[in-house]
């Protein structure tokens, strides 16, 4: 008999340690961090970056653009692009804003990016069979690849907001698998795929009036130059690129030939 379907939500990065322990060459897994790095991710492909490669930290990625001195390098510590205080003099090119990578800064470039959690989560499903970058911005391109592919075992990632969980996250991915839902329903659907999917049909027509509620929104809104990131982030399906975590970088798969 076929191995039986199954479809979960990982709601806190609490839950990122044990990810390099379970066997994921057989899942396909989606992360969200959808305040901000893989909104960020999603409109620095869809505006022409070359590829963007996340490590966990900022040494990381200064040891990574030393190899690589042509690269970007972008990402944020608690919230604010790193500068040279954070990193012994070197001031990063861009933050973790989608804003921030537009045509003209990106096209063309490697990104070498670090933030909080979104980099983070995305190493943590590094041994998976197949790792796709979710945002909002993406979300129906998504949906429509996961119909397509069809994964037995379909695991979301919530990416969260410094060790627990996040609304926007929880939100996005209760989207994802409210969409999918009819192709899980006869399988194993594990008990955060339920909650996601409760909150979304809850809060998910008006997910900007949900960010005043969220810890990580409220946060952004409260910042005159940060606030705009938030409805920028929550533009649904406004890409439709679904980009893919490989071999050490995030990029979109190559076109077929016609």
């Amino acid at each position: 008999m076929p191995n039986p379907s199954s479809l979960d939500v990982l709601l806190s990065p609490a839950e990122f340690d044990r990810l390099p322990r379970l066997d994921l060459r057989s899942h396909t897994c989606v992360v969200f961090d959808v305040l901000r790095a893989t909104s960020s991710m999603v409109t620095a492909l869809a505006n022409g970056a070359d590829a963007i490669l996340p490590v966990i930290d900022i040494e990381s990625a200064l040891a990574v653009r030393q190899a690589r001195p042509d690269a970007l390098l972008a990402g944020e510590r608690h919230g604010w692009r790193i500068g040279a205080r954070l990193t012994g003099g070197v001031e990063f090119d861009l933050g973790n804003s989608p804003r921030e990578f537009t045509p003209e800064a990106v096209r063309g470039r490697t990104i070498i990016m670090t933030t909080t959690n979104g980099t983070r989560a995305l190493q943590a499903c590094a041994g998976a069979h197949a790792v796709y970058v979710g945002a909002f911005s993406n979300l129906s391109a998504l949906v429509e690849e996961l119909r397509r592919v069809a994964p037995r075992k379909l695991l979301v990632i919530c990416s969260g907001t410094f060790e627990e969980a996040s609304l926007e996250d929880t939100l996005a991915a209760g989207a994802l698998v409210d969409a999918l839902w009819p192709g899980y329903e006869q399988g194993a659907i594990g008990d955060g795929a339920q909650i996601a999917r409760c909150v979304h049909q809850q809060l998910g027509t008006d997910p900007l009036a949900a960010m005043h509620r969220a810890r990580n929104g409220r946060r952004l809104l409260e910042q005159p130059a940060l606030s705009d990131d938030v409805s920028f982030s929550l533009r649904r399906d406004s890409r439709s690129i679904v980009p893919r975590f490989e071999a050490g970088a995030v990029s979109l798969p190559p076109r077929a030939c016609d």
